[in-house]
């Protein structure tokens, strides 16, 4: 049986109390309530009871074995666990060894979680738009991530302002949303004037999508982060979990 991480503590101080455990062993169960250390990794388990949510494993720049080994020691304290930006390699190594993980290829992200430990669904909806079909794998990461944070998610794609009727024929629906996450490449013009149709926060996501002058993502940046729409922040270039994240902690206040 899987144990958060009150409940270990309130175990070992109770073994503690009764002489079960020395002063020395107590203290080394302590630690391992805060933090598990894999040599090569050390998980914050202590991260959900501080901030709400669980840690969420990076997957750029691990190895398949090494995503293998944290998610395999996370699923052992809490069967509710999620990596980002983890290549199909990287996906097969944790599926081989935990089954029940599932890959989201477009998202790039891999999940494990159950109905006991997964959050309670939302009532209100985030909305997560985007201008082209090309910003979809950031939208996918910030969808799926809203939802494995508990969020009911409306995905609208490709409503852009090169052709900005799509747009209308969407915003009644935008504007039932909560928070808005609004992703865009090119000139990152979009959040902008969704920002100025709608009555709640606006989570701004820049893609690298574009050419040349689009300088991976950084003109789309530079213009959202200069946006006259009121209510509109802004996350870094292709940060689609960020922003999720984000509009999460908004949307269950």
């Amino acid at each position: 049986m899987k144990q958060h991480n009150k409940e270990a503590l309130t175990e070992i101080l109770e073994q503690y109390k009764a002489g079960k455990l020395t002063p020395e062993e107590a203290e080394q169960s302590v630690r391992s309530c805060f933090f598990t250390d894999l040599g090569h990794t050390v998980i914050d388990t202590d991260r959900k009871m501080r901030n709400g949510y669980p840690e969420v494993v990076y997957g750029e720049g691990k190895s398949p074995d090494q995503l293998a080994d944290i998610f395999l020691a996370m699923d052992e304290r809490d069967d509710h666990v999620i990596a980002t930006r983890v290549s199909r390699e990287g996906a097969e190594a944790v599926m081989t060894r935990c089954p029940r993980a599932e890959y989201h290829e477009e998202g790039r992200i891999i999940t494990l979680s159950s109905k006991s430990t997964a959050p309670r669904m939302s009532k209100s909806v985030i909305a997560v738009v985007t201008a082209g079909t090309s910003d979809v794998p950031v939208a996918e990461e910030a969808a799926r991530t809203a939802e494995f944070l508990g969020n009911r998610v409306l995905m609208i794609v490709d409503v852009g302002v090169a052709g900005i009727h799509r747009l209308f024929d969407r915003i009644e629906e935008i504007r039932m949303a909560k928070v808005v996450i609004v992703i865009a490449g090119m000139e990152g013009a979009l959040p902008s004037v969704v920002g100025g149709l709608v009555d709640v926060p606006v989570i701004a996501v820049p893609t690298s999508v574009g050419y040349g002058a689009a300088f991976g993502g950084l003109s789309a940046l530079l213009g959202m982060l200069n946006s006259c729409a009121s209510g509109v922040g802004v996350v870094n270039i292709d940060n689609g979990f960020g922003a999720a994240y984000l509009a999460s902690m908004i949307n269950r206040q």
